[in-house]
């Protein structure tokens, strides 16, 4: 089945300030939707891979055709990361920002030292990413990990479960902010989704 894109759980403007409605809407509805067609094109050489979940085929990444393995490695790994992205984003005091609560909260704390730790940890992770790529936390083996990763590389192509990403591509935030990566990376803080990166914690612990 052809991959589509999946719709903004939000309208464009409701991250504003932090993201202005122009971004979301160029970066949902063109960049997003570049990935998901080019990676249909791919798949449609080997409508096999048709029938595998979005998932299946990162993990399983170097069983991939050879001539398709780099556009679904590419093209396939951005839509799985953005489709995570808008999810685990929500408008400021309308269930994003501030702080984690509960087990997610007591995982950062014990893996990390406190909150603050994390926070510096994963800014700079973005911060640092050598041109286009994503900050992650990722759970493995039962463990949170802070990386960053070039490009649209997934933290499924390593065995990994992405539950917090942010995406640095210059398309991302360059209308608003320019070469300002810093500046975009500490407004993005306040539309963290807490919520739901704690329902992905509880998912990669306890997977069906």
């Amino acid at each position: 089945m052809a991959h589509t894109l999946p719709p903004l759980p939000y309208a464009p403007d409701a991250l504003e300030p932090s993201i202005d409605a122009q971004t979301m809407q160029i970066h949902h509805g063109k960049h997003h939707q570049a990935y998901i067609t080019n990676l249909n094109n791919a798949l449609n050489k080997h409508t096999e891979l048709l029938d595998k979940s979005l998932e299946e085929l990162l993990r399983g990444i170097n069983s991939v055709p050879e001539d398709i393995r780099t556009a679904v490695r590419n093209h396939g790994g951005g839509h799985h990361n953005h489709s995570l992205f808008w999810t685990i984003m929500a408008p400021a005091g309308k269930g994003g920002g501030g702080e984690p609560t509960g087990t997610l909260a007591d995982a950062i704390n014990r893996t990390f030292g406190e909150f603050a730790k994390f926070k510096e940890l994963l800014s700079n992770a973005a911060t640092s990413q050598f041109g286009s790529g994503w900050a992650w936390l990722t759970v493995a083996n039962g463990k949170l990990e802070i990386a960053g990763r070039p490009n649209q590389d997934s933290p499924l192509m390593e065995s990994k479960v992405p539950i917090l990403g942010v995406d640095v591509w210059e398309h991302a935030y360059y209308l608003k902010y320019q070469n300002r990566r810093p500046d975009y990376v500490t407004a993005w803080w306040n539309v963290v989704n807490w919520e739901e990166v704690a329902r992905r914690y509880a998912a990669a612990l306890y997977p069906r």
